[in-house]
């Protein structure tokens, strides 16, 4: 980690420089503290050393593709944010992207600063320092622990337990759930999950998909606890409630 310790460090992955350095110009701008790669496994080997705080990574690479990239550190258990940065627009590459496990997807041309704010979002849902001077996301003590039914979470801890048994959650399963939970028996739009778990717009597949990723771990704990509304949105709820 850097010696500034008030600067989140962001490792910016593209085979343009001159992307690398519009980026990086503007990030330092605004208080990060930047490194930069060309190539993908350079930047899986810099990811690898617990150096950035977050990636801004490019799809199309010329060795080692971002998706390929994104799915090899979550496979070693790395939860470091990812925003990717490509001009790979079409809605299955976004859902394709954001279920490998990246925070984010930013489409070229792209405006800076709207980039910029996107990072620190990301930052911020992700608890990381500095967040470019923003205080990490942190609950309040009131809702640091959550509990419905027999399902608990303790947002402190980062611990999901099903009946007692350890549920084991990526970061964005366990904000999603966070977030159900805080609105038990609610009925939430995949608009309101769109904005609040993600932090932006996109598309609507990437909710179903991630409830469907719940679903898988909870339900064989117990009784199914995610109900939905059909064309409105999801509730987690017991289910003998209603």
């Amino acid at each position: 980690m850097s010696d500034q310790t008030n600067k989140p460090k962001v490792l910016v992955v593209d085979d343009e420089r001159n992307i690398r350095d519009l980026v990086g110009m503007a990030l330092r701008f605004h208080g990060f503290e930047v490194v930069s790669a060309a190539r993908g496994y350079e930047a899986l080997e810099i990811a690898r050393s617990g150096m950035p705080d977050l990636l801004v990574l490019d799809v199309m690479l010329p060795d080692l593709d971002g998706f390929e990239l994104c799915r090899r550190l979550r496979a070693d258990g790395d939860d470091v944010p990812v925003i990717f940065l490509t001009a790979r627009d079409a809605p299955a590459d976004t859902v394709h992207g954001l279920t490998l496990g990246g925070d984010d997807y930013v489409t070229k041309p792209f405006s800076v600063e709207a980039l910029v704010a996107r990072a620190r979002a990301v930052l911020r849902r992700g608890g990381r320092r500095g967040a470019a001077g923003s205080d990490p996301a942190v609950p309040p003590a009131d809702q640091a622990f959550l509990a419905v039914a027999d399902l608990e979470l303790d947002e402190a801890r980062w611990e999901v337990r099903r009946g007692g048994t350890p549920v084991d959650l990526s970061p964005t399963e366990f904000r999603l759930l966070a977030f159900l939970m805080r609105h038990p028996g609610q009925v939430l739009t995949k608009a309101q999950l769109l904005e609040h778990v993600w932090g932006f717009g996109t598309q609507s597949q990437v909710v179903e998909t991630y409830i469907s990723y719940l679903r898988r771990k909870l339900d064989p704990l117990g009784p199914p606890l995610i109900h939905t509304q059909r064309g409105v949105g999801y509730a987690l709820r017991p289910a003998t409630d209603g």
